[in-house]
Parts: C-alpha cells; sequence; structure tokens
C-alpha cells in the first residue's frame, strides 16, 4: 500500500464519484478505478458500493475512511515539520555563553530578535568557561557559544570575531584613586591584582597582563576568580583592582567603582565558536543576525 492509494481512495469517498475524484486528481478514470480495486484485494475488503450514479462507502470503507484521513494528516504535517526545520523556522538549538556575555548589550540583543523572529525555535542557553564550551561545541553538545578568544584554534571549530569593547578598571568604591575620572594602567602599578587563571580566559587574561608590561610592570595577582561577575564581587569587598569588560557596568554593587582607562585603553574581544561544516538552518540565521548586531555602530 502507498500514500497514493489512500490520496485516491479519499478522494473517491470525498466525492463519491470516480469521474469527479478522477478529475479532481488530475488522472484518467480507468486508471484510478484500477487502483482502488488494487487497494480492496490488499485489504481483502470492498471499499464502496458501486451504484448507478456515482458510489456508497461501505461499513469497512468507512471506518477505512477515517484512518486513511488521519494518515494523510499525520504526513501532512510531518512534511510541514521538515521543511520548517530545513528552513530553520522550527526546531532546537542550544547556544553557550561564557558568565559576562550576557551583560553586554548586543549579545543581549542578538538573542532577544533570535527568539522574535523565530518563535518555534526552542532556544537553550548554558554558561561555562571558554575552554568548557569549545569542548561542547566540539563535541556537539551545544550549537555555538559566545566565548573570549581561545589559548589555540582547535580543528574543527571556527572562531568569529563579532566585536571589541573598551575595559575598564574595577576599584573598590572608597579607593583613593576612584576620585579620578579616567585613570592610566601604570596608577596600579602598586595594586594587587584580582583575576581569573589563564586557562579560563586566556584572550582576555592575555589583554590585561600586556596591558600592565606596556605600562612598566608586571600586575601583583593576590586573587583568583572563576568568573568575571565574582571579580568585581571580590574587588567590591576590597580584596584588589582589576580590569573588566565596560559591559559590567550592569552589575550595580555599591562596594565597586568604574573608571575609564587612558588611550589606547586595552579591549575585551568577544567571539562566537561553532563547528566547522555544520548543517543546522537554526544556527545559520543566529550566526547572520549575530554578524548583522555586531557591524552595528
Amino acid at each position: 500500500m502507498e500514500l497514493r492509494h489512500l490520496r485516491y481512495f479519499v478522494a473517491v469517498a470525498e466525492e463519491l464519484h470516480f469521474t469527479r475524484a478522477a478529475q479532481r486528481l488530475g488522472i484518467g478514470q480507468p486508471p484510478l478505478s484500477q487502483q482502488i480495486q488494487q487497494l480492496e484485494t490488499e485489504l481483502g475488503a470492498p471499499l464502496f458500493k458501486r451504484l448507478p450514479r456515482g458510489v456508497a462507502l461501505t461499513e469497512a470503507g468507512m471506518a477505512f475512511f477515517f484512518d486513511a484521513k488521519a494518515v494523510l494528516a499525520q504526513v501532512e504535517r510531518a512534511t510541514r515539520n521538515v521543511q520548517r526545520i530545513a528552513r530553520g523556522d522550527q526546531g532546537a538549538i542550544t547556544i553557550g555563553m561564557i558568565n559576562s556575555a550576557p551583560f553586554h548589550p548586543r549579545v543581549q540583543l542578538i538573542l532577544r530578535e533570535f527568539r522574535e523572529q523565530y518563535r518555534s525555535v526552542q532556544l537553550s542557553l548554558t554558561e561555562a568557561s571558554t575552554p568548557e564550551l569549545a569542548k561542547a561545541v566540539l563535541a556537539g553538545t551545544i550549537d555555538a557559544a559566545f566565548v573570549r578568544p581561545l589559548i589555540s584554534d582547535d580543528p574543527g571549530l571556527i572562531v568569529e570575531t563579532l566585536f571589541d569593547e573598551d575595559l575598564l578598571i574595577a576599584l573598590p568604591a572608597n579607593h583613593p584613586l576612584g576620585q579620578q575620572k579616567t585613570l592610566s594602567v601604570e596608577s596600579l602599578a602598586r595594586e594587587p591584582f584580582v583575576m581569573f587563571s589563564r586557562e579560563v580566559g586566556s584572550g582576555l587574561y592575555d589583554e590585561i597582563i600586556a596591558a600592565c608590561r606596556r605600562g612598566g610592570f608586571s600586575p601583583r595577582i593576590e586573587q583568583q576568580a572563576s568568573q568575571v561577575t565574582s571579580i568585581v564581587n571580590l574587588v567590591a569587598a576590597g580584596l584588589g583592582v582589576s580590569m573588566v569588560p565596560a559591559s559590567m557596568r550592569q552589575i550595580n554593587s555599591d562596594g565597586v567603582i568604574y573608571r575609564r582607562i587612558d588611550d589606547p585603553a586595552p579591549k575585551a574581544r568577544m567571539s562566537l565558536v561553532y563547528r566547522e561544516n555544520y548543517q543546522s538552518a537554526s544556527l545559520s540565521h543566529l550566526l547572520a543576525l549575530a554578524r548583522q548586531r555586531s557591524q552595528a555602530p
């Protein structure tokens, strides 16, 4: 039994007339009659009573009519679902983020617009460090991730730069340097630093160390944290100073203040990492949206 047999049968059952059903299907009446006879032979029961003018459904034909309609409706739904998934209008996508990514307005905008434009795509978010996210993308457990630059590019991964943002100096609220509106990196030479390890975020770590060395010193790192938000909290507790992405100003802690760095200010880069030769149409939509919004002024 093939789907065309079901379609032919349903057309005859709805028209109750072979000639009208054949016209509706765009085939000749004799081939349609032959197909229905083959179906009846396969099922082992007559589906129609032949009348002088048209046909009527038998009791078996009536029962088969409802089942055939249900099968064809399910096939149609499955076809639409496949087509929507192939277009990226339906399905599921999992996006990873480093701890600081959700604070940046552009990342917020990308995710919000993706949700608004592709409401039938199930969007799941997960948070981890850059190395953990890169491994998850490579393993296929997540589709893409917003990360800082990696220590090294792994084969099979694409790391695409989205945008750079200035770093700010984070100070305890009562710190004497807070009286100035802008600060030089050199002014931090004697201060204890709160940082994260290079393994957690090599790109940002290296940028901060390089900025300090250009300022003529190596930072004295006295406290380490696993996340940027934790760094802000440790600075607020008076355990040291740090440099954090400008978007972290959204963390409104009474114990921390932020100051701009004299030009040239070091930068924090945000990238999107995804698998080479990916096949997700939904991911294609996300990448296109991320590129578009990242290039906006």
